[in-house]
Protein backbone atom coordinates (compact mmCIF):
# COMPACT_ATOMS: atom_id res chain seq x y z
CA UNK A 1 0.00 0.00 0.00
CA UNK A 2 1.45 3.36 -0.97
CA UNK A 3 2.00 6.55 1.46
CA UNK A 4 -1.04 8.37 -0.34
CA UNK A 5 -3.47 5.21 -0.07
CA UNK A 6 -2.27 4.61 3.54
CA UNK A 7 -2.87 8.48 4.57
CA UNK A 8 -6.42 8.09 2.96
CA UNK A 9 -7.07 4.78 4.66
CA UNK A 10 -6.72 6.30 8.29
CA UNK A 11 -8.41 9.25 7.25
CA UNK A 12 -11.29 7.11 6.58
CA UNK A 13 -10.95 5.38 9.37
CA UNK A 14 -10.67 8.44 11.75
CA UNK A 15 -13.61 10.03 9.78
CA UNK A 16 -15.97 6.32 10.58
CA UNK A 17 -14.81 6.35 14.26
CA UNK A 18 -15.98 9.99 14.74
CA UNK A 19 -19.54 9.88 13.35
CA UNK A 20 -19.78 6.28 15.27
CA UNK A 21 -18.92 8.05 18.74
CA UNK A 22 -21.01 10.78 18.45
CA UNK A 23 -24.15 9.58 16.08
CA UNK A 24 -27.63 10.46 17.74
CA UNK A 25 -29.22 7.54 15.99
CA UNK A 26 -27.04 4.67 17.78
CA UNK A 27 -29.25 2.27 19.10
CA UNK A 28 -29.41 3.32 23.32
CA UNK A 29 -27.22 6.30 22.87
CA UNK A 30 -25.97 7.76 26.20
CA UNK A 31 -28.71 11.34 26.08
CA UNK A 32 -24.90 12.98 28.42
CA UNK A 33 -22.68 12.11 25.27
CA UNK A 34 -25.52 13.30 22.95
CA UNK A 35 -25.91 16.78 24.51
CA UNK A 36 -21.94 17.76 24.73
CA UNK A 37 -21.55 16.46 20.84
CA UNK A 38 -24.32 18.74 20.00
CA UNK A 39 -22.81 21.47 22.36
CA UNK A 40 -19.35 20.55 20.39
CA UNK A 41 -20.96 21.20 17.17
CA UNK A 42 -22.16 24.69 18.45
CA UNK A 43 -18.86 25.71 19.54
CA UNK A 44 -17.83 24.20 15.58
CA UNK A 45 -19.99 26.22 13.83
CA UNK A 46 -19.54 29.22 15.68
CA UNK A 47 -16.03 28.91 15.25
CA UNK A 48 -16.52 28.61 11.54
CA UNK A 49 -19.28 31.37 11.18
CA UNK A 50 -19.62 33.64 13.93
CA UNK A 51 -19.24 37.49 12.96
CA UNK A 52 -16.73 37.96 15.79
CA UNK A 53 -15.19 34.15 15.86
CA UNK A 54 -11.86 35.85 17.11
CA UNK A 55 -13.55 37.14 20.12
CA UNK A 56 -14.46 33.37 20.89
CA UNK A 57 -12.76 31.69 23.99
CA UNK A 58 -9.90 30.01 22.95
CA UNK A 59 -11.04 27.07 25.11
CA UNK A 60 -14.27 25.90 25.32
CA UNK A 61 -15.10 23.39 27.87
CA UNK A 62 -18.72 22.31 27.01
CA UNK A 63 -19.42 19.57 29.93
CA UNK A 64 -19.09 22.70 32.41
CA UNK A 65 -22.87 23.82 30.97
CA UNK A 66 -26.43 22.48 31.64
CA UNK A 67 -27.86 23.48 28.26
CA UNK A 68 -27.49 24.78 25.05
CA UNK A 69 -28.67 28.46 25.95
CA UNK A 70 -25.78 28.86 28.45
CA UNK A 71 -23.01 27.69 26.23
CA UNK A 72 -24.02 30.51 23.90
CA UNK A 73 -24.39 32.99 26.07
CA UNK A 74 -21.80 32.94 27.57
CA UNK A 75 -19.39 32.73 24.28
CA UNK A 76 -20.69 35.10 22.31
CA UNK A 77 -19.28 38.77 22.31
CA UNK A 78 -21.37 40.68 24.80
CA UNK A 79 -19.98 44.47 23.65
CA UNK A 80 -22.25 44.31 20.65
CA UNK A 81 -24.06 40.81 20.45
CA UNK A 82 -27.61 41.08 21.41
CA UNK A 83 -29.20 38.99 18.64
CA UNK A 84 -27.45 35.36 18.25
CA UNK A 85 -30.07 32.77 19.66
CA UNK A 86 -30.94 28.90 19.59
CA UNK A 87 -34.19 27.28 18.05
CA UNK A 88 -35.55 25.02 15.97
CA UNK A 89 -35.57 24.52 12.03
CA UNK A 90 -39.25 24.21 12.38
CA UNK A 91 -39.89 27.36 14.49
CA UNK A 92 -37.19 29.04 11.80
CA UNK A 93 -39.09 28.64 8.69
CA UNK A 94 -42.44 29.28 10.39
CA UNK A 95 -41.67 32.69 11.88
CA UNK A 96 -40.45 33.19 8.49
CA UNK A 97 -43.37 32.75 6.42
CA UNK A 98 -45.81 34.25 9.19
CA UNK A 99 -47.06 30.91 10.50
CA UNK A 100 -47.42 31.91 14.64
CA UNK A 101 -48.60 29.48 16.95
CA UNK A 102 -49.50 29.86 20.60
CA UNK A 103 -50.61 32.79 20.71
CA UNK A 104 -53.19 35.78 20.75
CA UNK A 105 -52.55 37.41 18.02
CA UNK A 106 -51.59 41.40 19.06
CA UNK A 107 -49.42 44.08 20.62
CA UNK A 108 -49.70 46.42 23.37
CA UNK A 109 -48.34 49.86 23.39
CA UNK A 110 -47.93 52.87 26.39
CA UNK A 111 -49.32 56.48 26.18
CA UNK A 112 -47.81 59.11 27.82
CA UNK A 113 -49.36 58.05 31.10
CA UNK A 114 -48.90 54.80 31.02
CA UNK A 115 -51.85 53.68 29.81
CA UNK A 116 -51.81 50.12 27.79
CA UNK A 117 -53.25 50.42 24.15
CA UNK A 118 -53.91 47.41 21.80
CA UNK A 119 -51.45 48.41 19.11
CA UNK A 120 -52.12 45.76 16.47
CA UNK A 121 -53.93 42.66 15.75
CA UNK A 122 -53.24 40.53 13.03
CA UNK A 123 -56.58 39.56 10.74
CA UNK A 124 -56.59 35.86 11.41
CA UNK A 125 -55.44 35.90 15.01
CA UNK A 126 -58.08 35.12 17.54
CA UNK A 127 -57.63 39.04 18.66
CA UNK A 128 -58.49 39.71 15.28
CA UNK A 129 -61.48 37.29 14.66
CA UNK A 130 -62.91 38.08 18.21
CA UNK A 131 -62.84 41.83 16.23
CA UNK A 132 -60.10 44.00 18.33
CA UNK A 133 -58.34 46.75 16.85
CA UNK A 134 -55.87 49.39 17.37
CA UNK A 135 -56.55 52.04 19.93
CA UNK A 136 -58.34 49.74 22.16
CA UNK A 137 -57.86 50.67 25.69
CA UNK A 138 -56.42 47.77 27.87
CA UNK A 139 -57.67 48.11 31.61
CA UNK A 140 -57.41 44.72 33.24
CA UNK A 141 -56.02 41.23 32.38
CA UNK A 142 -57.70 38.00 34.20
CA UNK A 143 -58.93 40.69 36.62
CA UNK A 144 -55.75 42.60 37.62
CA UNK A 145 -55.40 46.52 36.51
CA UNK A 146 -52.31 46.93 34.06
CA UNK A 147 -49.97 48.59 36.76
CA UNK A 148 -49.87 45.21 38.65
CA UNK A 149 -47.90 43.30 36.41
CA UNK A 150 -45.41 46.27 36.52
CA UNK A 151 -42.00 44.87 37.23
CA UNK A 152 -39.29 47.08 39.38
CA UNK A 153 -37.39 47.63 36.18
CA UNK A 154 -40.17 49.42 34.40
CA UNK A 155 -41.01 46.58 32.39
CA UNK A 156 -43.95 44.58 32.41
CA UNK A 157 -44.56 41.06 32.64
CA UNK A 158 -48.18 40.13 31.86
CA UNK A 159 -47.94 36.43 33.13
CA UNK A 160 -49.91 34.88 29.94
CA UNK A 161 -49.11 31.74 30.51
CA UNK A 162 -47.49 29.13 27.66
CA UNK A 163 -47.43 30.25 24.44
CA UNK A 164 -49.19 27.14 23.71
CA UNK A 165 -52.24 26.47 21.75
CA UNK A 166 -55.52 26.57 23.47
CA UNK A 167 -54.15 28.96 26.98
CA UNK A 168 -57.05 31.21 27.98
CA UNK A 169 -56.63 35.01 29.07
CA UNK A 170 -59.28 37.19 30.11
CA UNK A 171 -59.19 41.13 29.08
CA UNK A 172 -61.29 44.23 30.31
CA UNK A 173 -61.08 47.31 27.51
CA UNK A 174 -62.04 50.55 27.25
CA UNK A 175 -63.18 51.38 23.56
CA UNK A 176 -63.06 54.44 21.86
CA UNK A 177 -67.07 55.09 22.08
CA UNK A 178 -66.04 54.62 26.26
CA UNK A 179 -67.80 51.52 26.58
CA UNK A 180 -66.24 48.85 28.23
CA UNK A 181 -65.83 45.31 27.19
CA UNK A 182 -64.73 42.07 28.67
CA UNK A 183 -63.74 39.36 26.52
CA UNK A 184 -61.89 35.93 26.92
CA UNK A 185 -59.54 34.34 23.79
CA UNK A 186 -57.48 31.71 23.15
CA UNK A 187 -54.06 31.34 22.03
CA UNK A 188 -53.92 29.49 18.71
CA UNK A 189 -51.98 28.93 15.43
CA UNK A 190 -52.71 31.26 12.63
CA UNK A 191 -51.27 32.83 9.14
CA UNK A 192 -50.07 36.46 10.08
CA UNK A 193 -50.70 39.45 7.68
CA UNK A 194 -47.42 41.97 7.65
CA UNK A 195 -49.73 44.59 6.14
CA UNK A 196 -51.23 46.10 8.64
CA UNK A 197 -52.76 48.84 6.97
CA UNK A 198 -52.54 50.82 3.77
CA UNK A 199 -54.03 53.70 2.19
CA UNK A 200 -53.29 56.87 0.04
CA UNK A 201 -54.01 60.55 1.19
CA UNK A 202 -54.61 63.57 -1.63
CA UNK A 203 -53.18 66.76 0.16
CA UNK A 204 -52.73 69.91 -1.62
CA UNK A 205 -52.27 68.22 -4.78
CA UNK A 206 -50.15 65.40 -3.73
CA UNK A 207 -51.01 61.61 -3.62
CA UNK A 208 -49.40 60.09 -0.91
CA UNK A 209 -49.17 56.01 -0.20
CA UNK A 210 -48.90 55.52 3.01
CA UNK A 211 -48.29 51.61 4.29
CA UNK A 212 -48.17 50.09 7.70
CA UNK A 213 -45.48 47.07 7.31
CA UNK A 214 -45.41 44.70 10.25
CA UNK A 215 -42.72 42.54 9.42
CA UNK A 216 -40.86 41.32 6.43
CA UNK A 217 -42.03 38.17 5.89
CA UNK A 218 -42.47 35.15 3.21
CA UNK A 219 -45.65 34.25 1.86
CA UNK A 220 -45.82 30.22 2.29
CA UNK A 221 -46.85 28.29 -0.95
CA UNK A 222 -45.42 30.47 -3.72
CA UNK A 223 -43.28 29.33 -6.57
CA UNK A 224 -40.37 31.74 -5.33
CA UNK A 225 -40.34 30.75 -1.94
CA UNK A 226 -38.21 34.13 -0.75
CA UNK A 227 -40.98 36.47 -1.82
CA UNK A 228 -44.25 37.94 -0.30
CA UNK A 229 -47.24 38.37 -2.36
CA UNK A 230 -48.52 40.63 0.71
CA UNK A 231 -45.58 43.24 -0.49
CA UNK A 232 -45.89 42.70 -4.27
CA UNK A 233 -49.84 43.29 -3.92
CA UNK A 234 -49.35 46.26 -1.85
CA UNK A 235 -47.13 47.97 -4.43
CA UNK A 236 -49.69 47.02 -7.26
CA UNK A 237 -51.84 49.27 -5.55
CA UNK A 238 -49.56 52.15 -4.64
CA UNK A 239 -48.37 52.39 -8.09
CA UNK A 240 -52.19 52.03 -9.50
CA UNK A 241 -53.20 54.73 -7.69
CA UNK A 242 -50.50 57.36 -8.76
CA UNK A 243 -48.66 58.26 -5.82
CA UNK A 244 -46.07 60.83 -5.44
CA UNK A 245 -45.02 60.67 -2.50
CA UNK A 246 -44.74 57.85 0.12
CA UNK A 247 -44.74 56.79 4.25
CA UNK A 248 -44.05 53.42 5.22
CA UNK A 249 -44.67 52.51 8.97
CA UNK A 250 -42.03 50.39 10.70
CA UNK A 251 -43.11 51.45 14.37
CA UNK A 252 -43.47 47.82 15.66
CA UNK A 253 -41.40 46.52 12.80
CA UNK A 254 -38.77 43.66 14.39
CA UNK A 255 -37.18 42.55 10.89
CA UNK A 256 -37.51 39.27 9.20
CA UNK A 257 -36.30 38.21 5.51
CA UNK A 258 -33.65 40.18 3.69
CA UNK A 259 -35.01 38.85 0.56
CA UNK A 260 -38.52 40.48 1.12
CA UNK A 261 -36.82 43.55 2.36
CA UNK A 262 -34.60 43.63 -1.22
CA UNK A 263 -38.45 43.54 -2.86
CA UNK A 264 -39.56 45.67 -0.87
CA UNK A 265 -36.22 47.84 -1.96
CA UNK A 266 -36.64 47.47 -5.38
CA UNK A 267 -39.78 49.10 -5.79
CA UNK A 268 -38.63 52.16 -3.57
CA UNK A 269 -35.49 52.38 -5.41
CA UNK A 270 -35.35 55.74 -7.98
CA UNK A 271 -34.76 55.10 -11.40
CA UNK A 272 -31.59 56.70 -11.23
CA UNK A 273 -30.17 53.69 -9.35
CA UNK A 274 -32.77 50.85 -10.58
CA UNK A 275 -29.33 49.16 -10.84
CA UNK A 276 -26.93 50.84 -8.24
CA UNK A 277 -25.72 48.94 -5.53
CA UNK A 278 -28.19 47.43 -2.83
CA UNK A 279 -25.82 46.18 0.18
CA UNK A 280 -23.19 44.32 0.52
CA UNK A 281 -22.40 41.09 3.35
CA UNK A 282 -18.88 40.79 5.09
CA UNK A 283 -18.40 37.80 6.77
CA UNK A 284 -15.49 36.99 9.41
CA UNK A 285 -12.02 36.83 7.72
CA UNK A 286 -12.32 33.19 7.71
CA UNK A 287 -15.65 33.25 5.47
CA UNK A 288 -14.65 36.21 3.11
CA UNK A 289 -15.21 34.40 -0.23
CA UNK A 290 -18.86 34.46 0.84
CA UNK A 291 -19.27 38.03 0.49
CA UNK A 292 -21.14 39.45 -1.58
CA UNK A 293 -22.59 42.67 -3.16
CA UNK A 294 -26.38 42.61 -4.34
CA UNK A 295 -27.44 45.43 -6.91
CA UNK A 296 -31.04 46.88 -7.22
CA UNK A 297 -32.97 45.57 -9.64
CA UNK A 298 -35.76 48.31 -9.69
CA UNK A 299 -39.10 46.97 -9.90
CA UNK A 300 -42.47 49.10 -11.23
CA UNK A 301 -42.71 52.78 -12.15
CA UNK A 302 -42.88 54.52 -8.66
CA UNK A 303 -40.02 57.05 -9.13
CA UNK A 304 -40.05 58.88 -5.58
CA UNK A 305 -37.53 61.66 -4.65
CA UNK A 306 -38.13 61.03 -0.96
CA UNK A 307 -39.65 58.26 1.56
CA UNK A 308 -40.92 59.17 5.05
CA UNK A 309 -40.21 56.23 7.51
CA UNK A 310 -42.12 56.12 10.89
CA UNK A 311 -39.78 54.41 13.27
CA UNK A 312 -39.51 53.64 17.37
CA UNK A 313 -37.22 51.48 19.23
CA UNK A 314 -39.27 48.55 17.84
CA UNK A 315 -38.12 49.22 14.42
CA UNK A 316 -35.14 46.99 13.87
CA UNK A 317 -32.89 44.44 11.89
CA UNK A 318 -34.34 44.61 8.03
CA UNK A 319 -36.04 47.68 8.64
CA UNK A 320 -32.97 49.26 9.45
CA UNK A 321 -31.41 47.79 6.29
CA UNK A 322 -34.54 49.06 4.40
CA UNK A 323 -33.53 52.24 5.44
CA UNK A 324 -29.66 52.14 5.14
CA UNK A 325 -29.96 50.58 2.14
CA UNK A 326 -32.08 53.93 0.31
CA UNK A 327 -30.04 56.70 2.01
CA UNK A 328 -27.41 56.86 -0.56
CA UNK A 329 -29.86 57.45 -3.50
CA UNK A 330 -33.03 59.46 -1.88
CA UNK A 331 -34.05 61.41 0.80
CA UNK A 332 -35.62 59.41 4.04
CA UNK A 333 -36.47 61.25 7.05
CA UNK A 334 -37.62 59.27 10.36
CA UNK A 335 -40.27 60.88 12.13
CA UNK A 336 -41.01 59.06 15.20
CA UNK A 337 -38.57 58.11 17.44
CA UNK A 338 -34.73 56.26 17.12
CA UNK A 339 -34.64 52.60 15.83
CA UNK A 340 -33.39 49.96 17.39
CA UNK A 341 -29.73 49.70 16.19
CA UNK A 342 -29.08 46.24 14.85
CA UNK A 343 -26.24 46.30 11.53
CA UNK A 344 -25.57 42.65 11.35
CA UNK A 345 -27.49 39.67 9.98
CA UNK A 346 -28.08 35.78 10.70
CA UNK A 347 -28.35 32.54 8.97
CA UNK A 348 -29.20 29.13 10.50
CA UNK A 349 -26.37 27.09 10.56
CA UNK A 350 -27.59 23.45 10.67
CA UNK A 351 -26.63 23.13 7.23
CA UNK A 352 -22.87 23.28 8.70
CA UNK A 353 -23.54 20.16 10.85
CA UNK A 354 -25.27 16.88 10.82
CA UNK A 355 -25.28 16.43 14.45
CA UNK A 356 -26.83 19.83 14.83
CA UNK A 357 -29.81 19.03 11.81
CA UNK A 358 -30.48 14.97 13.63
CA UNK A 359 -31.09 16.91 17.27
CA UNK A 360 -33.03 19.53 15.75
CA UNK A 361 -30.99 22.55 17.03
CA UNK A 362 -30.36 25.59 15.03
CA UNK A 363 -28.20 27.75 15.93
CA UNK A 364 -28.30 31.35 14.62
CA UNK A 365 -24.79 33.51 15.73
CA UNK A 366 -24.52 36.60 13.47
CA UNK A 367 -22.69 35.80 10.89
CA UNK A 368 -22.39 39.11 8.63
CA UNK A 369 -22.56 42.78 8.72
CA UNK A 370 -24.31 44.64 6.34
CA UNK A 371 -22.77 47.92 4.57
CA UNK A 372 -24.94 50.09 2.41
CA UNK A 373 -23.45 51.62 -0.81
CA UNK A 374 -21.76 54.60 1.34
CA UNK A 375 -19.88 51.53 3.34
CA UNK A 376 -22.24 52.44 6.23
CA UNK A 377 -22.49 49.60 8.85
CA UNK A 378 -22.10 50.87 12.20
CA UNK A 379 -25.37 51.68 13.78
CA UNK A 380 -25.56 49.73 17.09
CA UNK A 381 -26.83 52.89 18.50
CA UNK A 382 -29.87 52.49 15.80
CA UNK A 383 -30.91 55.38 13.48
CA UNK A 384 -31.94 58.84 15.22
CA UNK A 385 -35.34 60.30 13.95
CA UNK A 386 -35.15 63.60 12.50
CA UNK A 387 -38.40 64.90 13.82
CA UNK A 388 -39.05 63.19 17.29
CA UNK A 389 -42.75 62.52 17.59
CA UNK A 390 -45.07 60.19 20.22
CA UNK A 391 -46.87 56.99 19.44
CA UNK A 392 -50.35 57.42 19.62
CA UNK A 393 -51.60 54.08 20.56
CA UNK A 394 -54.95 55.80 21.16
CA UNK A 395 -55.49 56.49 17.98
CA UNK A 396 -55.93 53.73 15.14
CA UNK A 397 -54.45 53.30 11.72
CA UNK A 398 -55.03 56.81 9.33
CA UNK A 399 -56.26 58.67 12.14
CA UNK A 400 -55.22 62.24 11.48
CA UNK A 401 -54.94 62.49 15.22
CA UNK A 402 -52.48 60.04 15.10
CA UNK A 403 -49.35 62.31 16.38
CA UNK A 404 -46.62 60.10 13.64
CA UNK A 405 -48.60 59.82 11.03
CA UNK A 406 -49.74 63.72 11.61
CA UNK A 407 -46.07 65.11 11.66
CA UNK A 408 -45.23 62.95 8.52
CA UNK A 409 -48.04 64.54 6.59
CA UNK A 410 -46.53 68.03 7.85
CA UNK A 411 -43.49 67.32 6.69
CA UNK A 412 -44.83 66.53 3.23
CA UNK A 413 -46.42 69.87 3.15
CA UNK A 414 -43.91 72.03 4.47
CA UNK A 415 -40.51 70.44 4.09
CA UNK A 416 -39.65 71.53 7.82
CA UNK A 417 -37.84 69.95 10.20
CA UNK A 418 -37.34 72.95 12.44
CA UNK A 419 -39.36 71.75 15.20
CA UNK A 420 -37.95 68.86 15.54
CA UNK A 421 -38.94 68.04 19.08
CA UNK A 422 -43.07 67.92 19.55
CA UNK A 423 -44.40 69.80 22.47
CA UNK A 424 -45.57 66.39 23.42
CA UNK A 425 -42.76 64.11 22.79
CA UNK A 426 -41.90 61.48 25.47
CA UNK A 427 -39.60 58.66 25.36
CA UNK A 428 -41.27 55.40 26.89
CA UNK A 429 -38.98 53.39 28.99
CA UNK A 430 -41.05 50.12 28.01
CA UNK A 431 -41.26 48.98 23.91
CA UNK A 432 -43.05 46.01 23.52
CA UNK A 433 -39.85 44.50 22.00
CA UNK A 434 -37.95 44.53 25.43
CA UNK A 435 -40.49 41.89 26.34
CA UNK A 436 -38.75 39.40 23.87
CA UNK A 437 -35.58 37.23 23.04
CA UNK A 438 -34.33 35.76 20.10
CA UNK A 439 -36.34 34.51 17.09
CA UNK A 440 -39.65 36.42 18.75
CA UNK A 441 -37.59 39.25 19.08
CA UNK A 442 -38.14 39.79 14.89
CA UNK A 443 -41.76 38.80 15.50
CA UNK A 444 -42.99 40.11 18.55
CA UNK A 445 -46.66 39.42 19.44
CA UNK A 446 -48.57 38.16 22.39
Amino acid sequence: MNINLLSRFFVLVFAFIAIISCNPEEENPDPTKVEDAVKEAIVTSMRNWYFWNTELPSNIDVTAYNTNEELLDDIIFKPLDRFSYLTTREAFNAAFTGQASGVHGFGFSLDAQENMFVSFVYDLSPAGQDGWQRGWQVIEINGRPIADYKTSSGGFNFQLGPNEVGVSNTFKMKLPDGTERTTTIQKAAFQTNSVLYKDVIEQEGKKIGYWVYQSFRQTPGLSNPTRSQEVEDSFNYFIGEGINEMIIDLRYNGGGSVEVTEQVLNYLVPSNAASSVMYTNRHNADRSNNNRTVNFKKTGDLNLSKVIFITSRGSASASELLINSLTPYMEVVLVGDNTFGKPVGSFPLGFDSRTLRDNNVEVVPITFAIDNAEGNADYFDGFPADILAPDSPSQNWGSLEEVRFQAALEFIRTGNMGGRILSDYFKPKWNMIDDFKGLEQEFPVY
